[in-house]
């Protein structure tokens, strides 16, 4: 089932769990998507925000929800009348949020926790204590923005999974709702976890005012039923879409979609409704007063595909990562601009740190898999075999990622005479032992190895930047840090190539957010690693002296391989094949960006017609392939259960 939302862009997010499809309704023409006036610009430090793994949509979203929720009951003033919460998850968190920790990321954002700040240590212990005491502080850990609220919360009977079930405008629903003494409802709010931590806050409902309806699961016997009964259908049919009245549940489609602010009020009005004016009111390079501009905290520079913004890089002379840059002072100085940047990267770089020393052997989850990057790592640096003889390095001097330019790599000669024999013969003589043979590509060694060091400490609910999303987080870090690391000549020349990369690579993830869609509950794993290894391929072209148009092929090359890319993550963990997929999407990005730069012609595909068609292929995608585990890899892997001896 296809619905288009109030302002006419698709919500493409309820395809049937089983059957046959319907066929999508007509889509505008290419380019079309939207107004011009609705620009895609939105702050770099809203797509590279930091948070906790496993699962930006699954994890940080609904920890966010949570704490915009408990916001919104103290500026209405309700808090201190909560006596009881009930929530429901539906669609893909229903199908896959266990598996994701969604039960934590939400109870723990209901405190008040902040996915950037929370000690990720503490998120398991303090789930688990809310579930044994059964009592929910309301508010907990922001106690300067008002008293929080002390509650009786029991896990079986206040959380509900929706099976079957999706909420109006996107498959990663949440409904919140909170009751009083006497069991008669307070208020009621739908958010929707759109992606890469962001989460469409619909407007609140309080008992004096019509809202969503509350289906019967959320209540128990003997309380009082506030709202109609919405019976549900069974899982194994089709998702029921629950019937939201515009009236009755204003929600704006466009709120909360390009900021992260907790509260509306706290956000710039540009970046809440998305609207500006055309290129023609951009701010030229030298300031010519004949030209308007933008008044209040309208970005400069203005733009909504790609077409847009290589207009603007030929008319200002600008770069594209010049572009965000001075749209990005807009709402900040150029030294807070630059001091969050190398933040971001300084979290990149730990992640790509604690991954690669990591002492754990095992991911946590019931696939059991073990961790890879530390041994690789110690074979690009001490030799082929954990065990084996240095070669170069003396001393037990520690290893870190950022210091891999004075890491000595062994040689391949010296790898060969380590290798164990492996076994191989013709069917006309007799099997004999020869030495294995493993061709060196020490780029590919180096960036599947940073690619999943970031993605096995994502598995394991380490704090990562989402880039643009957590299960494609390995592919943005592993690309800079072989920037950083090979490219680079001086201090000063690997600080601009930070900047370059990440304002070029924001830049184009503006782009998929606009077009198309960042959220493998919409698009698959197309949405998420394709997005990401698009946005390092431009990134990697830009730092290696690429042109605007060099920089747009490199990115369509990268995303026209990635259509089609399903998401099926095995018994709901962002594990199995997410990890291995990063590695993949980091080498894809730079062998992209090299056939742009080795290519002096004009490219078949634009970027644009490349991110309308990931537009249409998310559409047509079945749900079974939508971060459901409900087919593909996710039911074909048999996963062993242990059983006791008798």
């Amino acid at each position: 089932m296809h619905t288009r939302t109030e302002d006419g862009t698709q919500s493409f997010s309820h395809a049937h769990f089983g059957g046959n499809d319907q066929p999508p309704p007509p889509e505008p023409p290419s380019g079309e998507h939207g107004s011009p006036r609705e620009h895609a610009v939105i702050s770099m430090f809203d797509l590279f925000s930091i948070g906790i793994g496993p699962s930006s949509s699954h994890t940080v979203g609904p920890m966010r929800a949570g704490t915009i929720f408990v916001s919104d009951l103290r500026d209405s003033g309700l808090l201190d009348r909560v006596a009881r919460i009930k929530l429901a998850l539906y669609g893909s968190l229903a199908a896959t949020g266990k598996g994701h920790m969604t039960p934590q990321a939400l109870l723990l954002g209901l405190e008040g926790a902040d996915c950037e700040t929370v000690d990720t240590a503490s998120v398991p212990v303090r789930y688990e204590d809310i579930v044994r005491s059964k009592v929910l502080t309301l508010g907990k850990d922001t106690p300067e923005r008002g008293e929080p609220k002390q509650i009786m919360f029991d896990y079986e009977r206040d959380l509900k999974w929706m099976w079957g079930q999706t909420l109006p405008m996107h498959s990663n629903g949440m409904r919140m709702s909170v009751f009083d003494k006497d069991g008669d409802l307070l208020a009621t709010n739908d958010f929707y976890s759109i992606g890469g931590g962001f989460v469409v806050n619909g407007a609140m409902a309080t008992a004096n005012t019509s809202g969503p309806t509350a289906p019967r699961e959320l209540l128990q016997d003997g309380e009082n039923p506030v709202a109609p009964i919405v019976e549900p259908s069974p899982p194994e049919v089709s998702p029921t879409v629950m019937d939201d009245i515009p009236t009755s549940h204003p929600v704006d489609t466009l709120e909360n979609v390009y900021y992260k602010s907790v509260r509306r009020q706290d956000a710039p009005e540009a970046r809440r409704e998305g609207k500006s004016t055309m290129e023609d009111a951009s701010v030229p390079l030298l300031g010519d007063s004949s030209e308007p501009k933008p008044a209040g905290d309208e970005p400069p520079y203005p733009f909504h595909n790609m077409d847009s913004l290589l207009a603007i890089t030929r008319k200002h002379n600008l770069t594209i990562a010049q572009v965000v840059y001075e749209n990005e002072l807009t709402w900040a100085t150029p030294e807070e601009v630059n001091a969050k940047i190398m933040r971001i990267w300084r979290v990149m770089d730990e992640g790509i740190r604690a991954g690669v020393h990591s002492t754990e052997e095992v991911l946590p989850g019931s696939l059991k898999l073990k961790r890879r990057a530390p041994v690789l790592y110690s074979r690009l640096t001490r030799g082929p075999y954990i065990g084996g003889k240095s070669q170069g390095i003396s001393g037990d001097k520690p290893r870190y990622a950022i210091e891999g330019k004075q890491e000595t790599a062994v040689q391949p000669a010296a790898r060969r005479r380590e290798r164990q024999p492996r076994v191989r013969g013709s069917f006309n003589h007799e099997v004999i032992p020869v030495p294995q043979r493993r061709p060196d590509f020490p780029a590919m060694n180096w960036l599947s190895c940073w690619a999943i060091a970031t993605n096995e400490q994502v598995a394991s609910g380490g704090r990562i930047v989402i880039a643009p999303t957590l299960g494609a987080a390995g592919i943005i870090p592993a690309v800079l840090r072989y920037v950083v690391e090979f490219v680079a000549i001086s201090p000063e020349d690997e600080e601009n190539l930070i900047m370059t990369f990440l304002l070029t690579a924001a830049a184009i993830g503006m782009l998929f957010k606009r077009g198309a869609t960042i959220s493998a509950a919409e698009g698959g794993c197309m949405a998420e690693v394709g997005t990401s290894c698009s946005m390092a391929a431009g990134a990697f072209a830009a730092c290696m002296g690429g042109s605007p148009e060099v920089i747009e092929q490199a990115a369509e090359t990268a995303i026209e391989h990635n259509l089609g890319l399903t998401c099926d993550p095995v018994d709901g963990l962002v594990q199995a094949p997410c990890i291995e997929r990063n590695a993949v999407g980091a080498v894809k990005a730079v062998v992209s960006a090299n056939l742009a730069l080795s290519y002096s012609g004009t490219n078949a595909i634009s970027l644009d017609e490349a991110i309308h068609a990931a537009r249409l292929t998310a559409a047509d995608m079945h749900t079974k392939y939508k971060e459901t585990s409900l087919s593909g890899l996710a039911t074909t892997v048999k996963i062993p259960v242990a059983v006791p001896d008798c």
